[in-house]
């Protein structure tokens, strides 16, 4: 197979700000009582983020990004594709 017959893999996943917080805590290692300990959000607070039921914000994602070592705009804007932005 030539190098041009190869076609390059989709690296983009479209994620909701709920789904983007469970991955990256995940990827961490921490509980939702673990990040609920570290930010002061309650567990079923952060449940709601994660599942939906809840909007995260600019306050609560500050507060997360804080306790995640991750800028806000990771938790608010995780399907941002800077190659598509006007």
């Amino acid at each position: 197979m030539s190098k041009a017959e190869y076609k390059p893999s989709k690296t983009h996943v479209a994620v909701t700000p709920g789904e983007s917080l469970p991955i990256i805590r995940e990827l961490q290692g921490l509980s939702q009582s673990a990040l609920a300990e570290k930010t002061g959000l309650s567990q079923p607070n952060i449940s709601a983020l994660e599942n939906g039921t809840s909007q995260l914000g600019r306050d609560r994602s500050i507060t997360l990004a804080k306790a995640l070592g991750v800028h806000p705009a990771v938790l608010l804007f995780p399907d941002f594709d800077i190659h598509q932005a006007a």
